[in-house]
């Protein structure tokens, strides 16, 4: 599998609210530097599986909707859009915002992240 394939598949997956689902696809050393709305956050290994437990306990369904991915050597760069749902109204879909990702795959594995995110 293509390390393109590889960030496709993890953001087909539920990974982003299923922390066990998400272990499968982080490297051990995993940092995710983001700039959000709210600021600059960088996330490790644990903060990241917090932050998907935390959207498991407010939505019951996510879905990523990617308009532009490029891969070169051991970086994936990747434009989306995240949509979920709640668990007080699972029939609505709902957008959370949109990211664009800079991602390098060690090992397999997502290793760093480079984010930024906007709410719609």
């Amino acid at each position: 599998m293509s390390i393109k394939e590889f960030v496709q598949k993890f953001y087909k997956s539920d990974a982003l609210i299923d922390s066990e689902v998400l272990k499968t696809y982080l490297h051990p050393e995993v940092i995710i530097e983001w700039n959000s709305s709210k600021g600059f956050i960088e996330l490790n290994h644990d903060s990241i599986l917090e932050l998907a437990n935390e959207l498991s306990r407010a939505y019951v369904r996510s879905k990523v909707r990617i308009s532009h991915i490029i891969a070169e050597d051991d970086l994936v760069s990747v434009r989306y859009s995240h949509y979920v749902k709640t668990i007080e109204n699972p029939r609505e879909e709902m957008l959370l915002a949109h990211f664009a990702t800079i991602w390098q795959i060690k090992d397999d594995k997502l290793y760093r992240g480079y984010q930024m995110s906007q709410f719609s």
